[in-house]
């Protein structure tokens, strides 16, 4: 019954269901998957991948961003790439509950079909993005937190899911076309947590996206696939969350089925439910988010040493106290580049020490290889401390002279108790962009902004 409830769910939403703050969430998620997108579009994955696929592209059907229009391939071929390049600087947004990057599979998949579609409308494209977004993160707290804990990615194994609801939602499929579109998804599982720090770990939200668009326009065909393809013995989540005890009482739970949505927080409908978008947030700093709270904690220590009129070079060791999480994710001490670099805690302290902030250049191969910064790096240590909050750290910075500065950080900038502001999300879009977009930066960021208001979403993506 929950690949058909999720489905009816789906075919059944409707743009006046949909409050204004989950609209709000939702003009603001994309904004920033854009910016992700055409930030990450000149990154060697993403040209590799481009400059390797490209014998297999088919007719000019949608636009790659980060080339206003200039490049224009296959839907599938776009939603991958597009996919790949908004998540390879890992600054995209993350559901804070089971650490998924919701948006990535999910926009990749629509924007490549509304382009190809044509007469898109803004508010039907926010429509299916939010239908999209709510399937696979419902679906992802269904399995969490065993599925991740035994090496699955999240964001790819329920970005299909996803990506072929919205992509459903926006074609009009029937209940049981969507059905068959879910298992044709959920029979594509794509991620392992072993290519963290790789090339491959950006291919998942990719291929998760081409997935899906292909399993919905598969259904919309015809094609047919089990309808009880995520609850069965052998389904979806059986076998993804083979070690998660009471499997079938979370999907009901977080499905909203039976006593499921009396906990309130199922599908949204009838005024039960939780919209889980509501619980995405926005990175400040393009790596792992657990360590977001070392950084924010060096930043601030690295402006009061400023103040100060202390010399980064002069500490003689750094303690930190992090949540257990964050050395078995990011735990990696010598990474030796950029995409390493995104998974060690102590290069994150290390450059919140030195610059007083982390973006995509401090994570650069030559920024992760420099001999200065890794001199500090070595004075890190890190302490697993099961009492703190995984947004939590405690950093303590020695100087030379034995004095000492001390930072407590209970929740990190970019978390839900901190939000990123729409200023804060601007000057990230703008910063991501500028070298790519030059003096357009502003119009495209406005264009993304009133995207709603948008009559055809195909147009807005040849801007980009």
């Amino acid at each position: 019954m929950a690949t058909h409830h999720l489905a009816a769910w789906s075919c059944n939403l409707k743009y006046s269901d949909l409050p204004q703050p989950v609209i709000q969430a939702a003009v603001r998620s994309f904004y920033n998957w854009v910016g992700c997108a055409i930030g990450g579009s000149k990154h060697p994955a993403t040209t590799i991948a481009y400059n390797s696929l490209s014998p297999f592209f088919g007719s000019p059907q949608s636009s790659l961003l980060g080339h206003q229009g200039k490049t224009r391939i296959d839907a599938q071929h776009a939603a991958l790439l597009n996919g790949i390049a908004s998540h390879v600087h890992d600054y995209d947004d993350t559901h804070l509950d089971t650490i998924i990057h919701p948006t990535g599979p999910v926009a990749s998949a629509l924007l490549a079909v509304s382009e190809w579609r044509g007469s898109v409308s803004g508010k039907d494209f926010l429509l299916a993005l939010i239908t999209g977004i709510e399937a696979e993160c419902k679906v992802g707290l269904a399995v969490w937190p065993e599925h991740y804990d035994v090496g699955w990615h999240i964001t790819s194994t329920t970005g299909s899911i996803g990506a072929a609801v919205a992509v459903s939602k926006l074609l009009g499929l029937s209940i049981m076309q969507t059905t068959h579109a879910i298992g044709v998804a959920a029979t594509q599982v794509v991620g392992l947590r072993e290519m963290f720090g790789s090339h491959t770990k950006s291919f998942h939200p990719g291929r998760a996206a081409q997935s899906g668009l292909m399993a919905a326009v598969l259904a919309q065909g015809g094609y047919t696939s089990s309808e009880q393809a995520l609850e069965a013995k052998r389904g979806w989540a059986n076998v993804v969350g083979v070690t998660k005890p009471n499997i079938q009482s979370d999907l009901d739970k977080w499905l909203g089925m039976d006593s499921g949505s009396k906990d309130g927080v199922g599908l949204f409908n009838e005024g039960v439910g939780r919209w889980e978008i509501l619980r995405n947030s926005f990175k400040p700093f393009p790596c792992g988010i657990v360590i977001h709270p070392i950084i924010d904690a060096c930043a601030q220590i690295h402006n009061q040493m400023k103040k100060e009129g202390l010399d980064v070079k002069n500490i003689k060791e750094v303690h930190a106290k992090v949540h257990p999480l964050v050395l078995e994710l990011t735990g990696k001490r010598k990474p030796k580049d950029g995409l390493e670099g995104k998974f060690s805690v102590f290069h994150g302290a290390a450059i919140g020490l030195i610059y007083g902030r982390g973006t995509p250049s401090e994570y650069e191969d030559s920024v992760v290889q420099d001999a200065g910064v890794i001199s500090i790096r070595d004075k890190v240590d890190a302490e697993a401390d099961k009492n703190l909050g995984a947004d939590e750290t405690i950093v303590v910075a020695t100087m030379s002279d034995e004095k000492t500065i001390e930072k407590h950080v209970k929740h990190a900038v970019g978390s839900l108790e901190v939000p990123m502001n729409d200023e804060m999300l601007w000057r990230k879009f703008a910063d991501q962009c500028v070298s790519v977009l030059g003096d357009q930066v502003e119009a495209v960021s406005q264009a993304c902004w009133n995207i709603e208001t948008a009559r055809d979403v195909g147009e807005v993506a040849k801007l980009l």
